[in-house]
Parts: C-alpha cells; structure tokens; sequence
C-alpha cells in the first residue's frame, strides 16, 4: 500500500474487557476503524455505546481494571497498543492530541494557561522558553482567543468556557499532532460557541492536514464537521459510511431511529419519534444483534446469529436485513 492511500489510524478488531467482581465485561467487542490524514470521522451513539472508551483506548488512557483484552491499534502503520506506558506518553503528546468535554479537567488551575502550554511545548519540541512563548502564542491566536499576548498570563478561571476549550484545542495542538481524538469537544457549549469550535476542527484539518476521530452524541455536530461517520452500540459498529449517506439514507434500523428523533426545522409535530427502550448493561448484552429487543424490524436470524458489517447501499451495516 502506498505511503498516500494508507490510513494514519487503524484500529483491527479491538476488544476492551472490565474486570469487576461479577466477572468480565465487555465494553468494546470486535471494532475495526481507519482514518486517513485530512479526515475528520465522527463517532456517534447514546451513552453507554464504547465511544468514548474506543478513544480512550487509542490514546493508551484505559485504567484498570480495564484493559486492552484483543485486536491491535497502528498509527502509520506502527502498532501503539503494546507500547511501554514511557513511550506511549511521548506519542500521546507528540502524534496524537486529545481534547476532552470539560476543559476544566484538562488545564491545572493553578498554573497560567501560558504555563501550560510552554511546558507542553517544551516537553515535545526543541525549543527554548522564549521560542515556546512565542509558539503559545501563536497557537492561542490561531484558535481565535483575542489579545494573545496579554491572555496567555491569565489563569483557566479567567476565561469563559468557550474561551477555556478553545486553550484546550491550542494545548492539544502543541506539538503538530498528526492524529487529535476530540471527545464530545462542544458538549458544555452554547450553541454559537459550538459552531466556532466546530469551524475551527474543521480548519486545522484543512490547513494541517490533521486526521480526528469526533465523538459526540450530536449529529447536528456529526453533520457539520464529519467526513466519515461510524455509529457504535452496545461495543460494536452497526454502521459506518460517508456522512451526508448515514444521514440521508440510514441503512441499519438503529441509525434510522437516531435519525427520525432529530427535530426538522419549520416541522410542527407534538412529540418526535423515540427509540423505544434503552442501551443494554454489558452484563445483560441480548444473544444476536445486540439491538434486536428495541429493533421494529427484527426477526428470528436477528435474536440467534451477530450480524457482521455488510454492504448495504453506499454505507456498512451490521444489520441482517441486507444479507443477500
């Protein structure tokens, strides 16, 4: 495969076990992914689904009693999934930037938000303090927080929430990462805010060449920024295609549900339609497609056998219904 068409993440048939006191539980069962340079791939489901553990597990966070159970993770082509925790820590800041929902756990109140960047620069490139400084600043320009120079001495208190996320990109875009795992990044935000953290992804995808895995439960922001969608439930892929498909033409009848519960604009109805029933516990996953107890179109095939991903339309499906 040539150095331009390979994917720069590749997740093979990835598999996250818990253990507790009731015996292991699967979070993540069997999740194949890639995403090339340039490519913005949004993760979407309900609470529950293993987005944010896939992410997780990426970035090599998975804390015990958790642990990476099966499957292998490569960037360009390397496998990090076995990596030392020493080595893992140089790439999760030099190759892979994480951006998560609440900036507030992400930055140190106790140091000024110019503190942090500097030591973050310093920790993955060659400079000095002065040539960090004015890397800092340039960054905090580059995400659109106004006055840079004077803001970079402020503490995380001293900015609003949208105004601290926005320090969180610039943190996480510190040393040029190739790959940013952004975490329900416009979750705490109002909506205006949300449209310019959702431009500026964009952008530095654009200008950078960066690839981001997007994990949300808001298609509305899925629909905006994403090239590529995969929807998970219950720890595996029901769907994966390019977004403006998945959106206009759902081929997995969960992905249909999360589609009709989107309000239209100029749409006057009482109530809108609901999946009924709720993700199951992993300890009580329904033999068969995991989705089958809330599925309007299940059938027997559906409550026995898995179904893998298939070709469905333009999309994958993992989903019966298009066996041949």
């Amino acid at each position: 495969m040539s150095e331009a068409s390979r994917p720069l993440l590749e997740v093979r048939n990835l598999r996250v076990e818990f253990t507790t006191r009731r015996g292991t539980l699967t979070a993540i069962d069997d999740v194949s992914l890639a995403i090339a340079p340039g490519e913005v791939l949004g993760v979407v489901g309900e609470s529950g689904a293993g987005k944010s553990i896939t992410g997780s597990a990426i970035i090599g966070l998975i804390e015990p009693p958790g642990r990476i159970a099966g499957g292998e993770i490569l960037l360009d082509g390397q496998r990090i999934d076995n990596l030392p925790a020493e080595a893992m820590r140089r790439i999760r800041g030099r190759q892979i930037g994480a951006i998560f929902q609440d900036p507030l756990t992400s930055l140190n109140p106790l140091y000024t938000v110019g503190r942090q960047l500097v030591e973050t620069i310093q920790t993955h490139l060659a400079m000095n303090a002065a040539q960090a400084r004015e890397h800092a600043v340039g960054l905090l320009k580059e995400v659109g927080i106004p006055a840079a120079e004077r803001r970079i001495d402020h503490y995380p208190h001293q900015f609003s929430g949208g105004m601290r996320q926005r320090v969180v990109i610039a943190l996480a875009l510190c040393a040029n990462p190739r790959l940013v795992i952004a975490d329900e990044p416009t979750t705490a935000l109002d909506v205006s805010i949300q449209a310019q953290i959702i431009q500026l992804l964009k952008r530095l995808c654009r200008e950078h060449g960066t690839a981001v895995m997007l994990v949300t439960h808001d298609m509305g922001v899925i629909a905006e920024t994403a090239d590529r969608v995969a929807v998970m439930y219950a720890g595996r892929l029901v769907e994966v295609g390019p977004v403006q498909e998945v959106i206009h033409q759902p081929r997995h009848p969960y992905t249909e549900g999360l589609m009709a519960s989107i309000p239209a604009i100029g749409q006057d109805v009482e109530k809108l339609p609901q999946i009924e029933g709720s993700m199951p516990r992993l300890d009580a996953i329904p033999k068969g497609c995991a989705f089958n107890p809330r599925c309007p179109k299940a059938f027997a095939r559906c409550r026995e056998e898995r179904p893998e991903l298939m070709a469905a339309g333009a999309t994958c499906a993992a989903c019966w219904l298009h066996a041949g």
